[in-house]
């Protein structure tokens, strides 16, 4: 099984210590039933002074199993804990084009679906090693105690585990089938949480997703969910009455067929029952170790970046001059859009703006720009000097950018991670007329819940806090309102260009466009740089719409 593997190969020396601790609780056991079999059965006239001998075992054998299974749970949780970290720093190390073709609904289960079952696995994992080991090591005191009752006893226990497994085999389909529903309700919950303004205006569509998405996906999960617990119970049932019913084989064979002493018989059923609550046990984790299976077989299927467990101490950044994409092609699948091929040389201190239809590529230009898409051919370069794969997390090292789908972050970080510069804080804060907007603690804000205007200034202000060289700026200015929008082009964008920073702005701003040193598009996923007629009539086009009313 996959959690068992990992853990021997990530715990060796641990998992071989509660092993043994297991090994001593069985044997311990065993030896107790021996010593019941030997003072309290065979021996008719026991003394008292077996009471204390008894009563010693019983408590040694509770110390040991407890010890043994208290250490194989505190390993179980060290394990879910360095899981759960090298998960997310796998996300955080793949390719942003592979995380987007997963998408949030699946890694959000996997963090939390995922991680939970392996860990529920982990607290019933006790229970399945002392069954086994219980089993094992009571199967070798029953043969030295009579082996023909034990070949007879062994057949009837190899039909209860087999007929336990296959109901077993039937709850791990349903698991299987469980986890891809989790997915589509993982899904539906954010469509319910993330469109909740827009199912609010319009019951009707409302209706429409509660009725033919989430409730079938929610009737799906009931029926397997039911499905699979149904196996699991007639798994337990099934072994509790065959385990009741070998009790009864024993004494059949050693009272009707005469093969051992009513002693034997004795013993044999006190060791079966001593073994049906281990082996119940054993077959009730069972359902939780396959969903644990299954939890791992999804997590596997991510195809996430291998586990890397430090951060690439990244070297300076040199004093470069050009940045250039060179026959640079990407595209969406193998028959998605395509952009490219796209030749651009960035000058160091350059105000570049990019402008373009819906659909024409400026977003991808702008990732394949940053490095967060690795293109399918061409090359990058910096100072003429060819980036290759390994080299990516030191060329992004240019870049800050506030994308369209902001996300806020609640820590103002300068280079190298450090807490941003206050004084360069508060000068920001009084150009982005945030002062009295936001309400800081250090270098940590405190109030997040913003206009979407007021969330675009604040990521404006983390990306300057950076103090990279090269701002990316995918339609910015767009959430503001045009009074803020006129300070935007007029005086902050200048402002920057002063401080030498390169600003890369995807703009639709017509008006602004000769604030820009040069003017690109994308069409169709192809780059174009507008100079002279091209270049003027982009910017009178708007002139001529606003004065005929368009």
């Amino acid at each position: 099984m996959e959690l068992l593997r990992v853990v021997y190969k990530q715990y060796r020396w641990p998992f071989i210590t509660v092993i043994l601790l297991s090994l001593l609780s069985a044997a311990l056991g065993i030896g107790l039933i021996a010593f019941i079999n030997r003072e309290l059965i065979v021996t008719i006239n026991s003394s008292l002074a077996v009471l204390p001998q008894f009563l010693g075992l019983l408590l040694l054998l509770m110390a040991v199993t407890l010890a043994s299974q208290l250490a194989l749970t505190l390993l179980g949780h060290h394990f879910v804990y360095r899981l759960r970290g090298e998960f997310i720093k796998r996300i955080l190390d793949t390719q942003i084009a592979r995380i987007e073709q997963i998408g949030n609904a699946q890694l959000l289960a996997g963090l939390t679906s995922d991680i939970r079952n392996i860990t529920i696995a982990f607290v019933r994992l006790p229970e399945l090693i002392q069954g086994i080991i219980l089993t094992l090591g009571s199967a070798a005191y029953l043969a030295w105690l009579s082996p023909r009752m034990l070949l007879v006893t062994a057949i009837w226990v190899a039909i209860t585990i087999i007929g336990g497994w296959l109901l077993v085999a039937r709850v791990y389909r349903h698991m299987a089938k469980l986890r891809d529903i989790e997915d589509r309700l993982y899904h539906d919950y954010q469509t319910v949480i993330e469109g909740r303004k827009e199912l609010a205006l319009n019951r009707d569509r409302a209706q429409q997703i509660y009725d033919t998405v989430y409730q079938v996906d929610a009737r799906d999960y009931r029926h397997h969910i039911v499905r699979a617990d149904t196996f699991h119970l007639s798994a337990v049932n099934w072994s509790n009455i065959m385990m009741l019913g070998a009790i009864g084989v024993a004494f059949f064979m050693a009272n009707s067929l005469g093969w051992a002493d009513t002693a034997v018989a004795a013993t044999y059923s006190l060791t079966l029952l001593f073994l049906r609550t281990p082996l119940l046990q054993a077959v009730g984790a069972l359902p939780t170790l396959l969903t644990a299976q299954v939890a791992f077989n999804k997590l596997r299927a991510f195809r996430l970046a291998d586990y890397r467990e430090t951060f690439t101490v990244l070297p300076a950044v040199k004093n470069w001059q050009t940045l250039e994409l060179r026959e640079v092609v990407f595209h969406y699948g193998e028959k998605g859009f395509a952009v490219g091929p796209v030749n651009l040389t960035l000058k160091r201190g350059e105000l570049v703006f990019l402008i373009g239809g819906n659909g024409s590529g400026k977003s991808t230009l702008a990732m394949l720009l940053t490095g967060l898409y690795q293109p399918v051919s061409g090359t990058l370069l910096v100072d003429d000097e060819a980036v290759d794969l390994a080299q990516m997390d030191e060329y992004r090292q240019l870049f800050s950018a506030v994308f369209t789908d902001v996300h806020l972050f609640d820590r103002l970080i300068g280079r190298g991670g450090e807490p941003a510069d206050p004084a360069r804080v508060q000068q920001w804060l009084e150009r982005l007329k945030m002062q009295d907007k936001l309400k800081l603690e250090g270098n940590k804000v405190l109030n997040l819940q913003l206009s979407k205007g007021q969330s675009k200034r604040l990521a404006l202000l983390l990306a300057t806090a950076e103090q990279r060289d090269i701002l990316l700026l995918d339609e910015w200015a767009a959430d503001q309102d045009p009074h803020f929008r006129r300070i935007f082009y007029r005086e902050l964008l200048p402002w920057l260009r002063e401080m030498g920073k390169t600003v890369f702005a995807i703009s639709h701003d017509d008006h602004y466009f000769i604030h820009a040193d040069r003017l690109l598009e994308m069409r169709d996923g192809k780059l174009y740089e507008l100079t002279g007629n091209e270049r003027e009539k982009a910017t009178l086009d708007a002139v001529e719409r606003t004065d005929t009313g368009y």
